[in-house]
């Protein structure tokens, strides 16, 4: 089974959002010819906003830094996940009304007060 990185999305406009970033990945699939290495679940409506989880393939993520080379280096953020959100949402702001991207994982971990 592929690696995956797990990303919750809030969104005010659901299908704007889900439209955008499903866009966005398939440009990035196509660049990379790949196929399938992104998923997204439903949304969950609650307090205004929609949640709904992002599945994106590691192996498509280390393609862009591949085809990025430095650059991808120089985005904001720690690690190679954490540059991705940031590519990602760099790429999606524009075409989606407010929205926020945060690794599951992390989101998990700090809940419980792990770090």
């Amino acid at each position: 089974m592929e690696a995956r990185i797990n990303i919750n999305v809030s969104a005010i406009d659901y299908d704007k959002t889900s439209k955008a970033l499903t866009r966005q990945l398939s440009l990035l699939e196509e660049m990379v010819h790949s196929k399938e290495d992104f998923a997204m679940t439903d949304s969950e409506f609650a307090f205004g906003w929609h949640f709904f989880v992002l599945s994106v393939n590691k192996s498509l993520v280390e393609k862009l830094v591949e085809i990025m080379g430095p650059d991808f280096n120089k985005l904001k953020g720690r690690g190679v996940e954490k540059k991705f959100l940031t590519w990602l949402t760099k790429n999606v702001e524009t075409k989606s009304p407010r929205f926020k991207l945060a690794i599951r994982e992390e989101m998990e971990s700090s809940k419980f007060g792990i770090f």
